[in-house]
């Protein structure tokens, strides 16, 4: 098994880990485990999101980031760092990497937080953008705990394991805008996403308005995705990589610059970054530790881990 090289990433259907059939679902858990053993990404369909929500979602998205810089700076707050509210361009920087990365987003969190966290911050001037990103954040919420079950089951565990570690999680839906570029005046190493592994347990992205996502293969291979309209994206975070000792790959991408004549276009893309709460525990599970593949990261919180994340992509001061 961990000798498969993709050429495009697996294709599954959540409905038949939901379908109440015992064969479906393990067959479901299986391939997901296969998938995130191997590449750490899978597509997904029957995840909850309807065409409607999808089109009002980047509708709002658009009327926002094609406001003025001053309307959009209003609900910039640095004193959150970067996790709720607007962050704009050449603010986050991928660890690692010297050059910002070509984009400005909107973090929008639990709808009703809890235990200090901070309150969503909404445009005024745009009423639907809080309809729509509330409602596609509880819609993949949704889709990640059932995800969050089948791995459970991957790795032996509980199929409840995750439940209570990310109810009323840290989780966080990011509407991201790659503004179009003058490619005359694109700093030299500016790409629109360097190459990064996400922070957290794992990642839905439903399709992005343009292509530039690629996806780096074990054999050092970059390769494209494109979800069809249907799917979505999921991929391991390094949270989940951490708990696992490796055994489920959160696997290093990137989005790409376009073509020198497309660059004058947009892109949007809108993750939904799946969080536990910060108290959860990543020490490696024992069941992923053996003398062949010993034990390779510290000791950690979830919370203190997006801590050292959060300054190493320079949206948080040491």
């Amino acid at each position: 098994m961990s000798d498969i090289l993709y050429d495009q990433i697996p294709s599954l259907d959540l409905a038949d880990f939901n379908s109440g059939d015992s064969e479906r679902k393990a067959r479901f858990v299986r391939d997901l485990g296969a998938a995130f053993t191997n590449i750490g990404f899978v597509s997904v369909r029957n995840h909850g999101l309807t065409d409607e929500l999808t089109a009002n979602l980047y509708d709002s998205v658009k009327a926002f980031f094609s406001a003025d810089d001053n309307t959009k700076k209003k609900y910039e707050f640095p004193e959150l760092h970067g996790q709720r509210g607007y962050v704009g361009k050449n603010k986050e920087t991928a660890k690692g990497f010297k050059v910002a990365d070509l984009k400005e987003f909107y973090h929008i969190g639990q709808p009703e937080p809890i235990d200090g966290m901070p309150d969503n911050v909404f445009p005024d001037e745009f009423p639907a953008f809080r309809e729509n990103t509330l409602a596609t954040y509880q819609t993949l919420e949704n889709a990640g705990r059932a995800l969050l079950r089948a791995i459970a089951l991957y790795l032996e565990l509980p199929e409840d394991y995750f439940e209570d570690k990310v109810a009323h999680g840290d989780s966080i839906l990011r509407a991201i805008h790659y503004f179009p570029l003058n490619p005359d005046l694109v700093q030299p190493g500016a790409v629109r996403a360097a190459a990064h592994g996400d922070i957290n347990l794992i990642t839905l992205l439903m399709g992005a308005s343009a292509e530039g996502l690629e996806v780096l293969r074990r054999d050092g291979k970059w390769i494209p995705i494109t979800a069809l309209p249907d799917q979505i994206i999921v991929n391991v975070g390094d949270m989940l990589d951490r708990l696992t000792n490796h055994k489920l790959k959160s696997t290093i991408h990137r989005v790409v610059n376009p073509p020198r004549e497309k660059m004058n276009s947009p892109r949007f893309s809108i993750p939904f970054f799946m969080h536990p709460r910060g108290d959860m525990d990543l020490t490696s599970l024992e069941s992923c530790i053996s003398t062949e593949h010993p034990k390779i990261y510290e000791n950690m919180t979830a919370g203190a881990f997006l801590d050292e994340r959060l300054q190493e992509l320079g949206l948080k001061k040491n």
